[in-house]
């Protein structure tokens, strides 16, 4: 996007302090190359030294010259992932949905319900009104420019039904019904958005010292500070599920920012635990969970039914948040190996391309003996 003064938004990813020949700080680096910078994000991560504001190609060009700066970046678009809404539905009574029933986490609330384990879900945002969210989230920000946290869309909102809609008597029960939730708005209302917002909402989970990151959203063209991004969450706490897309039945069509290393890919299966056409698949997957017509919570305070990687991916965050609570003591990378361990297998011995390690299996994870296992099952 090319802003009217001829400058266009660029992500700057600088090298460690340490490493820098000019150890000043990154804005003033950057201030002594550029004419009336306008500081979008600033990211004060060892890890992940970023800025994103507008500069002309002169300018960039002058950045990207300078022995200190790693990369200069163009920004690029990300979208909701999934096939949409299937249609409305009204429970008649209180519902455990299909799916949660299918992973086995009924079975594991006696252990946890994860109350307590802080889970952010980077989507379209959530409609805390909903009756069945209300009790579960505690908090919410948009780094959508001109747009507030709630959901319109309604994409993010499903996901967080899934994850921890409560048990209040009415609606549905979500994977984890005491987690608590929170609205990290980086899609717009359209259902798509910009990676440097996907960015933004990382680094708020890491300030805020979020567990889990639930990431409904993919795209093919990305900037690498958003890797570089995704592996200071990792080293600082963080657990992450993406959503692998709806490239299916290709093989090797898994979306950023799933396919990344320190971020756990989501297929789709069926009730029979088949994968299912739409999902993307390859070496990258590493866990599955249901996909098809997943009920979950909507805008307004109804309920739908969606088809989709997101919905897997929201069935796997919230196990990882029962799991969580069930080993309060655990690291991120422990509760990882946990889901991996624990998982159904599906597919060929071990590990497979289209089911990874397998179907999640929240009872399983949370009632696993301690010690759990500190040494990575991920290459």
């Amino acid at each position: 996007m090319i802003a009217t003064n001829g400058k266009q938004p660029v992500i700057v990813t600088f090298r460690p302090k340490e490493k820098r020949k000019d150890q000043s700080d990154k804005v003033q680096i950057a201030r002594r190359m550029i004419s009336g910078i306008d500081r979008i994000l600033d990211i004060n991560l060892y890890d992940a030294p970023i800025l994103n504001f507008h500069a002309t190609e002169q300018e960039i060009e002058r950045l990207r010259n300078d022995v200190n700066i790693a990369a200069v970046e163009e920004d690029g678009i990300c979208k909701a992932s999934g096939d949409g809404p299937n249609g409305e539905i009204t429970p008649l009574a209180e519902t455990v949905p299909a799916g949660i029933a299918q992973i086995g986490a009924p079975q594991a609330w006696d252990a946890s319900r994860a109350k307590g384990i802080k889970v952010a879900i980077l989507d379209t945002g959530i409609d805390a009104l909903h009756p069945d969210l209300a009790p579960n989230v505690k908090g919410a920000v948009s780094f959508v420019p001109g747009e507030t946290p709630p959901d319109v869309n309604g994409h993010g909102t499903h996901a967080a039904g899934i994850i921890a809609a409560a048990e209040n008597g009415t609606g549905i029960v979500g994977v984890a019904p005491a987690a608590w939730l929170f609205n990290v708005k980086v899609v717009s209302n359209s259902g798509s958005g910009q990676w440097t917002w996907l960015i933004a909402g990382l680094n708020w989970c890491i300030v805020n010292k979020m567990q889990i990151a639930h990431i409904g959203l993919g795209g093919a063209s990305v900037p690498a500070a958003l890797e570089t991004m995704c592996n200071a969450a990792f080293t600082n706490g963080l657990l992450l599920f993406a959503t692998a897309g709806v490239g299916g039945p290709a093989m090797g069509s898994v979306a950023v920012p799933a396919k990344y290393k320190n971020v756990i890919a989501v297929s789709s299966v069926d009730s029979a635990d088949v994968i299912t056409p739409f999902s993307s698949r390859g070496p990258e997957v590493e866990l599955c969970a249901p996909g098809i017509n997943v009920l979950s919570t909507k805008p307004g305070g109804g309920f739908q039914s969606w088809s989709g990687t997101a919905g897997a991916c929201a069935h796997v965050s919230g196990a990882a948040a029962v799991a969580w609570g069930a080993h309060r003591f655990a690291t991120n990378v422990q509760i990882w190996n946990l889901l991996a361990g624990t998982a159904r297998p599906l597919g060929d011995p071990g590990w497979d391309p289209l089911y990874g390690y397998g179907r999640v299996q929240v009872d399983g994870a949370a009632l696993a003996p301690s010690p759990l296992p500190v040494a990575p099952l991920r290459p």
